[in-house]
């Protein structure tokens, strides 16, 4: 945990970008009966029946120090998918970066090796020797600022049925853009001492 709280305070440093990694998972919903729209002295009503129409995936990216964020759409969760998300990573949204300190929680498919399974092997190298990993603890993912992102993203924009990817992902498209154009940064406040003090009784002790 300590490694991620001191990465978070580095200087910005354009070079060397820290980027946010999660994923999470998405029901689609569709709707039984037509939704009734809002008329003069009645208010909108809305089924509460629904039909399940599948899963798809959110795979999103983001700087907090200069409030850019990016959200990919897929049908799975692979480590392909999570590969090629390295890949646009190193090379649409930071080319010019000499390296990429990217922070992401320790799920199995959060690896390095992802890239061999796509890519060739001299690729896949090349991709890493751009990325310095930085993963937060087990049970403390909650350290990683891109899952607060995705949680503010269920808030503002997926809080009702979107019945197709299509759909999730055009909605999605919007409140990124919308959010990049405020250029909305997070001010992380949870300092080494902090997380000392607030969780000494993970910490080991040293008796005589």
């Amino acid at each position: 945990m300590e490694d991620v709280i001191q990465t978070y305070l580095r200087p910005y440093d354009a070079n060397r970008p820290v980027v946010c990694f999660d994923e999470a998972s998405r029901q689609l919903f569709g709707e039984v009966r037509e939704r009734q729209p809002a008329v003069p002295r009645r208010t909108a009503k809305v089924d509460y029946e629904y039909e399940r129409k599948g899963t798809c995936n959110l795979f999103l990216m983001c700087e907090p120090l200069r409030g850019w964020r990016s959200v990919r759409v897929t049908d799975r969760r692979t480590r392909k998918d999570y590969a090629e998300c390295l890949q646009q990573l190193v090379d649409v949204h930071y080319p010019h970066a000499q390296k990429v300190v990217l922070v992401q929680d320790n799920l199995n498919t959060h690896s390095g090796g992802s890239l061999y399974e796509r890519d060739p092997p001299a690729e896949a190298l090349r991709i890493l020797n751009r990325i310095e990993f930085h993963y937060t603890p087990k049970h403390g993912s909650w350290v990683n600022m891109a899952e607060s992102e995705i949680g503010i993203l269920g808030q503002q924009c997926l809080d009702r049925r979107l019945d197709g990817q299509t759909k999730l992902a055009h909605e999605v498209a919007i409140w990124q853009d919308q959010r990049n154009h405020k250029r909305v940064r997070v001010h992380w406040t949870f300092t080494l001492a902090a997380a000392r003090q607030k969780l000494r009784k993970l910490y080991p002790t040293i008796e005589d």
